[in-house]
């Protein structure tokens, strides 16, 4: 397994490395197509952003896991999958960035303030996150041409974020603006027209923002360049976006309650076991959110269950997202 790294630094801009120089502004594209060329044996494309208190070691550790879990998945019950038949190759891309920060209650307002800072005002997270979504898909073969039809082939662009990534993960895909039309295969609603790059799906493991944060902050991601819906996982053991993001923030969080008002309506269903498909009308809906309570259960400490998400129900979850994409 092969896990692609992108290191920002604490303003959200792209290094050369970990711990490497800068990338100047004008070879952010030239910089993704030499580093990031997405490869031609790729079913789908997973790019995921890790949460709080995470070191580089423990995100690789994490992103590795996820897909480890996704793999095993997919061997064990391929028929679940039909639309991916005999090819799911998936390609992971790990964006870092500095998450790490002091006691509890201070450090979470502190990487809130920082997630929030990396992409917007003085930061840079969304622009380098948006132009590296868009080298992506400009180098991914695209599943809307008549030719990959016909071959089932095709390579789908998939979202993963937890914690306080699934903040930074959402100003990025608000940020994409441009002029190429979105594509529609799998799922109801028609591709974003007049956008840069088009996401397939995006799935926010137990979300570090406000429950109305897509009523309030995340606005644009009703018109954003996603093509599938955005799914959100919560469960009530989840302390830090529960108890702790009350304090803070004075309302739970998502990752703790579940996706309040949004500009669309929001579709409820539970998390289903590894051997339960997922019908594509229960995820077919803009926004998704989806009860973990009974799967994310493990943790100790006043974070409770926040990083119990890498489970074999997750890897479920992310795979009906990528069959129903098709």
């Amino acid at each position: 397994m092969t896990i692609r790294t992108v290191d920002l630094d604490d303003t959200g801009w792209l290094l050369d490395g970990e711990g490497g120089a800068p990338v100047p502004a004008g070879r952010l594209d030239e910089h993704f197509a030499r580093v990031l060329a997405p490869p031609a044996w790729a079913s789908d494309i997973v790019v995921y952003v890790h949460g709080w208190q995470t070191s580089p070691a423990s995100a690789v550790r994490a992103a590795e896991r996820l897909m480890e879990l996704a793999e095993a998945q997919y061997a064990a019950r391929r028929a679940l999958y039909p639309a991916l038949g005999a090819r799911f190759a998936p390609w992971t891309v790990l964006v870092r960035w500095p998450s790490r920060s002091g006691p509890l209650l201070g450090g979470y307002r502190r990487i809130r303030d920082r997630a929030h800072a990396l992409s917007t005002g003085e930061g840079h997270a969304a622009r380098v996150i948006g132009q590296l979504l868009g080298a992506l898909d400009d180098g991914r073969a695209d599943p809307a041409a008549a030719p990959v039809l016909a071959n089932r082939g095709g390579q789908y662009l998939h979202l993963v974020g937890h914690s306080f990534g699934c903040r930074v993960l959402c100003e990025a895909v608000q940020w994409a603006a441009g002029d190429r039309p979105g594509r529609t295969l799998g799922w109801s609603r028609p591709g974003p027209a007049g956008r840069p790059f088009t996401v397939d799906s995006m799935l926010l493991l137990q979300m570090a923002a406000p429950r109305d944060a897509f009523d309030t902050v995340f606005t644009a991601l009703a018109r954003a360049p996603l093509r599938g819906p955005v799914v959100a996982t919560y469960a009530e053991r989840d302390r830090a976006t529960g108890l702790w993001h009350r304090i803070a923030e004075k309302q739970r969080g998502i990752g703790g309650a579940g996706i309040g008002p949004a500009p669309e309506p929001v579709s409820a269903i539970r998390m289903r076991p590894p051997g339960d498909a997922y019908p594509k009308e229960a995820l077919d809906h803009w926004f998704v959110s989806v009860d973990a309570g009974a799967v994310f259960v493990a943790g100790r400490g006043p974070a409770g269950s926040h990083s119990d998400h890498l489970r074999p129900e997750t890897a479920h979850l992310l795979l009906s997202l990528a069959d129903h994409s098709r």
